[in-house]
């Protein structure tokens, strides 16, 4: 952000790129009155300025006269406004052609286009929302599921700021106690044991660990989780996404070969956001080509690194020695073994699985038999590890938990420099470097440096 100035007026597209039935070009700044009054014509005789938070109804025209668009334009006065200052909305009908139309001509007569995140940042400048709050925005946005909103609205909400302000307080209140023993060391007034000193700073990390525990949890849920179909050739793996997915996504075929690369879709497992990877089936290398080869070595690795394994087995054929040699390579606490073609004749019991550890389900992906059982065991095995959100659980993402983590390494230490009898004084920076750490996290001290990673990471109308 190197052009950032809170004297600017900025403007910027607020809605996705491509057509749609409506289009928001946002102003906020000192000019945005004066911008949005010097394009807008009232379609309402006798108009006499905006009033503030309504909509008004007319046409935008450029500095010819022409019209832009028909549109619907609100004022909104600082600091009731989102960013905290004097801001406009101009709602256009939603092409691309239109947008930049208006933007253009609000540019032309003074506005600055508007950096990644900087109405979000000044929102926070301003003092309209603190660095979590204006993270979450972005979590709100990006949120894949309603879960993962949820997760979001819930650090938008302050949630998580006010745990952490919580923690830091009691923080604050043992080094005002600290700088007391440091000043007045002859003084029993007010004294503080190191043991008191070391038990308080554990306690402190203790509470920070517990929401510590909550981030691979809500990572789940934010970015979702994989699950990889693998298996020989023609168990239908392919037929089994369709299945999953409720439409024709894979090419199905009965020649062996047919996928030789992996195609991946997401699909939402009761609010959880699982990444379907369908890849090339296994098979002896002999009679596969170079193509298919490096297909299944993708496979293997998927297999490898994916958070479930569905290893497709075609149970409508005798169970072969490479089967056997598949499946005792599993990992049975990722893999479940789902029995494929159940619906034909002579298709084998799960029981011939027997002695391998693993678990199963017998399905159809012709018919749809046992996909709503699939679907819930593969939810089950997904969340073994993390299990469901906290409903009130404000989980830090990977830049807070970093300053959660840098505070309770601080703690720790102290509590062991205390236990050692380290003066006070030396004790002090310990508890400074702390108490830093969660300041930063809720951007109470905000070095440039973290403020231009968190806000460009931003689209430019937010």
């Amino acid at each position: 952000m190197g052009h950032f100035s809170p004297r600017d007026t900025i403007a910027a597209i607020a809605t996705a790129s491509g057509p749609g039935a409506v289009g928001i070009v946002r102003v906020s700044g000192p000019q945005s009155l004066a911008l949005a009054l010097s394009l807008f014509r009232s379609a309402r005789p006798g108009f006499k300025g905006f009033k503030p938070c309504r909509l008004h109804h007319g046409t935008l025209v450029d500095a010819r006269g022409q019209v832009l668009d028909e549109v619907l334009a609100a004022y909104m006065p600082g600091p009731g406004s989102f960013t905290g200052e004097d801001s406009a909305e101009l709602f256009c009908h939603g092409g691309p052609a239109v947008l930049r139309a208006v933007l253009e001509e609000l540019l032309d007569r003074g506005a600055r286009l508007a950096e990644p995140g900087e109405f979000s940042r000044r929102a926070f400048l301003n003092g309209k929302l603190d660095l979590a709050q204006a993270e979450a925005i972005a979590e709100t946005i990006a949120a894949p599921t309603r879960a993962a909103l949820h997760l979001a609205q819930l650090k938008l909400s302050g949630a998580l700021s006010r745990r952490i302000g919580a923690l830091r307080q009691r923080l604050e209140e043992l080094r005002a106690r600290l700088c007391l023993a440091v000043d007045f060391p002859d003084e029993d007034v007010e004294c503080l044991p190191l043991s008191e000193l070391s038990a308080q700073a554990r306690a402190v990390s203790v509470d920070l660990a517990a929401l510590l525990a909550g981030v691979e949890r809500a990572k789940a849920w934010r970015e979702g989780v994989s699950a990889v179909l693998a298996g020989r050739v023609n168990a239908g793996k392919s037929s089994l996404m369709n299945a999953l997915l409720g439409r024709a996504r894979a090419l199905v075929s009965a020649a062996p070969g047919t996928t030789r690369d992996y195609l991946e879709e997401p699909v939402d497992l009761s609010g959880l956001l699982v990444r379907l990877v369908d890849t090339a089936g296994l098979r002896q290398k002999r009679g596969v080509d170079e193509v298919e080869a490096q297909g299944q070595e993708l496979t293997r690795d998927f297999m490898a690194r994916a958070e479930a394994v569905l290893y497709v087995l075609d149970a409508s054929r005798p169970l072969e020695a490479e089967d056997r040699a598949a499946l005792a390579g599993l990992d049975a606490a990722r893999a479940l073994v789902v029995l494929n073609k159940c619906d034909l004749p002579g298709a084998f019991a799960f029981d011939a699985l027997e002695g391998l550890g693993l678990a199963g389900v017998r399905i159809s992906a012709k018919t749809g038999l046992g996909l709503d059982e699939l679907c819930a065991r593969l939810r089950e095995r997904l969340l073994a590890r993390t299990g469901e959100p906290d409903p009130d659980e404000a989980a830090p993402n990977a830049r807070q938990a970093m300053n959660i983590r840098q505070a309770m390494d601080e703690l720790t230490a102290l509590a062991l420099d205390a236990q050692t009898g380290l003066p006070y004084d030396i004790l002090g920076t310990r508890l400074d470097a702390a108490c830093r750490a969660l300041a930063e996290l809720t951007g109470e001290i905000a070095p440039d440096e973290v403020l231009a990673a968190v806000f460009s990471r931003f689209c430019i109308g937010k």
